[in-house]
């Protein structure tokens, strides 16, 4: 193999893919990016059997003999990473990988191309199409919510529960619920449950229209420039819709950038906020067991006939108050120790309060 690449290019493909490589086993051939030139095409590919992403390069480089190769991916971008802008070859013999640029030349062992694990293919697969953009902005929303610590599978992803007219985008830690609604009618109803380290690459890589392929175990995404894939994880996520209500005896509408600087004003000492809602003010309140205090209050007209507070961890209402675009939000509640909501557009949070 012989192939001439712009190294702005290279590194950046390289990489986009180093985070799917096998980080733990180095000897392993997931630990390794493989780099294929046929025709006019350049192949690039890493996986560690949970996820992989695959790019296809058909501009900028000159491919003058075809062939496969493989490459530890770490060292691989450390090299491309210290030489010039300009043009970069590749170069390979039967066991090393050479990397070219004027007079400056790296070698590397390589593993043998055809051990690399084949991509999934989608034969058998349902498939919708769909903005790539509106998918990873709307499991952003939602993402701060799933917890990766937990022993419940099933919770350490997110939910794409696909329906006849819409797909509800669900994650949950057990302390809080988010929704994301999106409109869509793909027809088949089905249930996916996505990894979280999955969704943090999607929210990097999804911009462009791409096709979506899924059964019961994989999930492949494929544009004109990527293919991407990830195990799903199996299980019954919980009944989220038995959680969400939308029978609160008492709704207010809130600004967003005023809550946000009462709660950063107390996060700045405590962790967990006392907020009380009154008939013409909001006053947060520092919540820790030690002796320390810090309180702020704002003016508001809530028009409430008897006072309102809960305590809550400051991070959850931060993280639905980061993710919404709407100036204004709205807060249902019944009691202080019950679970209340908080809505803006489709998105909605349930949170559980905390004991005073």
């Amino acid at each position: 193999m012989k192939v001439l690449v712009k190294k702005s290019i290279l590194e950046s493909i390289v990489a986009n893919v180093n985070p799917y490589l096998e980080k733990k086993d180095l000897s392993s051939i997931n630990s390794h990016i493989f780099i294929s030139a046929i025709g006019d095409t350049l192949n690039i590919k890493a996986t560690d059997h949970e996820i992989g992403l695959a790019y296809k390069i058909s501009n900028n480089i000159t491919i003058n003999e075809e062939g496969q190769a493989t490459a530890n991916g770490t060292k691989l971008l450390q090299i491309i990473k210290g030489l010039k802008d300009g043009d970069i070859t590749l170069e390979t013999d039967d066991k090393y990988i050479f990397i070219r640029q004027n007079n400056s030349k790296y070698k590397l062992p390589m593993q043998n191309p055809s051990d690399f694990p084949a991509f999934p293919n989608t034969d058998d697969k349902s498939k919708f199409e769909i903005n790539a953009g509106i998918i990873s902005r709307s499991l952003k929303k939602i993402s701060p919510c799933i917890d990766v610590q937990s022993p419940k599978i099933e919770i350490t992803g997110a939910l794409l529960d696909i329906q006849d007219q819409k797909i509800n985008l669900v994650a949950t830690d057990n302390k809080r619920l988010s929704i994301y609604k999106l409109n869509l009618a793909l027809g088949k109803e089905f249930k996916l449950i996505i990894p979280k380290k999955a969704i943090t690459e999607i929210q990097k890589l999804f911009f462009e229209d791409i096709e979506i392929y899924y059964d019961e175990n994989i999930f492949i995404a494929i544009s004109p420039n990527f293919e991407f894939f990830t195990k799903l994880i199996n299980g019954n996520y919980p009944n989220y819709e038995k959680i969400i209500k939308d029978d609160f005896k008492n709704n207010i509408n809130l600004d967003r950038d005023k809550m946000v600087d009462g709660i950063k004003t107390i996060s700045m000492l405590s962790e967990n906020i006392k907020i009380t809602f009154n008939s013409d003010n909001i006053l947060f309140e520092s919540h820790n067991e030690d002796n320390s205090e810090a309180k702020t209050r704002i003016n508001y007209d809530l028009n409430l006939n008897d006072s309102f507070s809960f305590v809550v961890k400051t991070k959850f209402i931060l993280d639905f108050l980061s993710s919404i675009e709407n100036t204004e939000f709205k807060l249902g509640f019944n009691d202080p120790t019950l679970p209340f909501v908080l809505e803006s557009g489709e998105l909605k949070t349930i949170i559980v309060p905390m004991n005073e």
